[in-house]
């Protein structure tokens, strides 16, 4: 019996530490898992732009990061909106200027766009300018934004498409303005000429919401618009925040072929690369 027993004990040591092999790997596996949970929920979130309505400062084909914790944390920070967050913890609320990513009030899909007005605060446009509390925000002409025409980003409207000298490539030249908040930030807007969004309102936000615009603002659905699926936004209410626009992480133009490797890296814009929000 004793020998028997000495004979089986190397198999079981095997199985024991292969066992425990396993077992190490799952729990490596489970800490990455949590901890990249973490990162997503309570850190940052990586979003793509999708569109032109906020050039010139995003264009289509930027990665941001997306910093999580400026406005407070509800089910809207996790992955899939599960809802594990009951209401919203530790919530701040944004400023005007703010480049803000958060939920569409009606089909939920990631949207991003410009804090302008706050609860309380009267919001008017007449002729493409915006009247803040009885406040026109001046606006001043600056250099004309002249942006690389790419399949991602064709000559939108309100745009000129001009040929490079060499005829192989194209430039799109885009009328823009710098536009001053009552704080004294400042950003860059498109305005493209008389549209009927150009004048809207006044109204004021209610309580709770949020006035949000494009900067490109004769190509934005947004709070001049009904909340409506895949279109405007209306007042967004601060509950559907999902962060704040930190960093433009890497962008490319579209130009790159997934079938091809040679391609992958040849459509980097690295001029946008790292560009603070």
């Amino acid at each position: 019996m004793d020998e028997k027993g000495e004979a089986d004990m190397p198999g079981k040591a095997g199985d024991d530490a292969r066992g425990g092999g396993l077992a190490g790997l799952l729990t490596m596996v489970l800490l990455v898992a949590l901890t990249a949970l973490a990162i997503r929920t309570f850190g940052v979130s990586l979003f793509t732009i999708p569109s032109e309505s906020m050039m010139p400062r995003l264009m289509p084909g930027d990665t941001i990061a997306a910093k999580k914790w400026p406005y407070g944390y509800s089910s809207n920070s996790l992955p899939f909106d599960l809802p594990l967050i009951p209401g919203r913890w530790f919530p701040a609320q944004p400023q005007r200027g703010d480049i803000v990513i958060f939920k569409h009030p009606v089909d939920h899909v990631d949207y991003v766009k410009r804090v302008i007005g706050l609860p309380g605060d009267e919001v008017e446009l007449r002729d493409g300018y915006v009247i803040l509390n009885g406040q026109i925000l001046s606006q001043a002409g600056t250099d004309d934004a002249i942006v690389p025409v790419s399949p991602n980003l064709p000559c939108a409207w309100g745009g000129r498409e001009e040929m490079r000298p060499a005829g192989d490539r194209a430039d799109c030249r885009y009328t823009r303005n710098r536009e001053y908040l009552p704080s004294g930030i400042s950003y860059e807007v498109f305005n493209f000429g008389k549209t009927p969004q150009d004048n809207w309102g006044p109204r004021t936000v209610p309580e709770g919401k949020l006035f949000l615009l494009g900067d490109n603002r004769d190509n934005s659905m947004d709070s001049r618009f009904p909340a409506l699926p895949g279109g405007g936004v209306g007042f967004v209410p601060q509950d559907l925040l999902v962060g704040q626009a930190g960093a433009v992480l890497w962008s490319n133009d579209g130009s790159g072929d997934l079938r091809n490797p040679g391609t992958w890296f040849t459509g980097w814009r690295r001029d946008r690369m790292g560009e603070s929000l």
